[in-house]
Order: structure tokens, then sequence, then C-alpha cells
């Protein structure tokens, strides 16, 4: 069995000289090619990156930083501050609860409570099973329907504590089967 080795000019690789073990990174360098390698897109090659591998592991930080020309300080720092970039294989079912101010005043804390009670996860963790990876944000832009929690991508809002535990039950009876 081949090992793979992450070197800072080429994609993970089966053995010295031979081609890239995955071909994702293919796609990741058409990317960056269509961008031109500059460091201004690294939000875009970020998006794509996570797109491509489903989140954004220490490797690969480094090998976009290695080919945009940028310290690998910054691709992490820019990957940790947006909450949209997953550092983390995320579980089959993603929930967001907004904790801006407007979401906060109108009960995102007790849901928040009320999510890791029922998951048995603390925001920021996936469930052992993989079925749900639980997260906080700062703010969705979600204001005038406060509560709001991100469902797997689409924004819900004017919800109540009862129907998103009924939700993340339903989830987790789900990847129990």
């Amino acid at each position: 069995m081949a090992t793979q080795a992450v070197t800072a000019d080429k994609a993970p690789t089966a053995g010295a000289g031979k081609a890239p073990v995955d071909n994702r990174y293919k796609l990741l360098e058409a990317t960056m090619k269509r961008y031109l390698y500059q460091a201004d897109a690294l939000i875009e090659v970020l998006h794509s990156a996570q797109q491509i591998f489903s989140f954004l592991d220490d490797e690969l930080l480094v090998y976009i930083a290695h080919k945009l020309k940028v310290p690998p300080s910054r691709v992490y720092g820019v990957a940790t501050f947006y909450h949209f970039f997953n550092l983390k294989p995320q579980g089959k079912h993603v929930c967001v609860v907004c904790m801006g101010t407007a979401c906060y005043v109108k009960g995102g804390d007790k849901i928040v409570k009320a999510i890791s009670e029922v998951s048995g996860i603390k925001p920021g963790e996936t469930t052992a099973d993989g079925s749900l990876s639980f997260m906080t944000a700062r703010c969705i832009g979600a204001c005038g329907i406060a509560p709001a929690v991100v469902y797997d991508g689409g924004v819900q809002g004017l919800v109540s504590t009862e129907s998103v535990v009924d939700k993340v039950k339903g989830w987790l009876a789900d990847g129990s089967e």
C-alpha cells in the first residue's frame, strides 16, 4: 500500500515521481488557474476547495497557501474567520443556530441549550455516528425573522425551540438506522 505524502509544491502523491492520487486536486488546480493563482482569490479558492473536498484539512490549507504564494497563517486565518468554512468533516445533517442580537434576544440561547441536551454535543461538534453537526453563527443576516436556524444550508426563520428539537430528533433517529 502506497503512503501519501504532501509536499509544498504538489498534491499528495502515491510516491516519488507518480501522478497525484486524488483527482480532486486537478479540479482545485483548475479553479486556481482560472483566478491566475492570485492571492486575492483566496476566499473563492477556499470555497471551491470545500465544495470539492467537503472540508478543509491542514494539508489542503498548506497546499493552497503554497499555490497562491501566501503564508499558511493567512489561509488558516481566513478559513477560521468565516463560519461557512469547515475544518473537520461534517455530519450528514448540519444545524447552525444564529446567535446574533435579534436571534439571541428571541431565544437563540435556549435553542442552543435544547439542541445540546437532545444531541449530546456542543456547538462545533459532530455526533459520533456522523448524523448531525451542530454549530452557531455570529449572525446570518436574517434578523427580521429571528430566531433563525440554518438546516442543511437552508434558512428557517421564526423557529421555536420545540420545532428545532423535533427536526434534530428526526435527524438523529434517521442516523441510528
